[in-house]
């Protein structure tokens, strides 16, 4: 129970400290094929309200197969599970909270381009991708991991489309606890549109989930940090010290 009020306290704090302290973000040209960076998610005032927990006000179209599943969730977003009873297994085990439900985390990822891939490093939890761009085609059969396999390339000078599949079925796809199956493959379309702003395009597919594609755009601002640290096992095992 302390580690969520912890962290709905610090979330609150977070958006406080953004308010009252947003940085100037500069406007011009975005440079070609280029995405390095720190960047947060810093969505319009008409999504912000769900943004944080799932992808868009209308529920997504599931399968009679997700609808059975989505009922067991218990999710901890609105206050009526607690760490005690949710079933959550970020919150439960610490569980990698795969892609795309990584976005809903409140804080900062990066972007670091070498000849063969590119990285997007997140504070949360130490977690990475590694988007492959040598020219590999997308895996039909993937190895299962928690972030998945992903493959990207450009289709001009400020955008960058990158696909995954391969994803863990214990992750969910957003903080509700919409699920999916094996057949879950992500498409994110990032748009440079200057030089401090960010588009990204979600289009989730998932024929045993989905009846349609579940399709959302969430924006992002370039910030003069560093990544840290946020560890959720060590503030797990932190707080459950204290209850013992």
């Amino acid at each position: 129970m302390k580690l969520v009020l912890t962290t709905v306290a610090a979330i609150l704090l977070a958006n406080t400290l953004y308010a009252q302290q947003a940085p100037v973000v500069p406007t011009g040209p975005a440079p070609k094929r280029d995405l390095s960076g720190v960047w947060m998610l810093r969505n319009p005032p008409e999504i912000r309200a769900f943004a944080g927990a799932t992808f868009t006000k209308e529920e997504p179209e599931l399968t009679p197969w997700a609808q059975a599943i989505y009922k067991e969730a218990k999710n901890s977003n609105a206050g009526i599970y607690t760490l005690d009873t949710t079933n959550d297994p970020v919150l439960t085990s610490c569980a990698p909270p795969g892609t795309p439900r990584v976005y809903f985390h409140p804080y900062p990822f990066e972007f670091i381009h070498t000849p063969k891939y590119t990285l997007m490093i997140f504070e949360y939890d130490h977690t990475i991708r590694r988007i492959h761009t040598d020219g590999r085609p997308l895996p039909v059969d993937p190895d299962i991991t928690w972030m998945g396999t992903s493959v990207g390339k450009w289709t001009n000078d400020t955008t960058f489309v990158v696909e995954t599949v391969g994803v863990h079925e214990r992750t969910w796809l957003d903080r509700l606890g919409h699920p999916h199956s094996d057949q879950l493959k992500v498409t994110e379309t990032f748009r440079r549109k200057d030089q401090g702003h960010l588009e990204i395009d979600f289009k989730i597919e998932d024929p045993k989930a989905l009846l349609k594609p579940w399709t959302a755009t969430f924006y992002a601002e370039i910030r003069p940090w560093e990544i840290g640290e946020i560890s959720c096992s060590g503030d797990y095992m932190q707080f459950n010290k204290f209850e013992k």
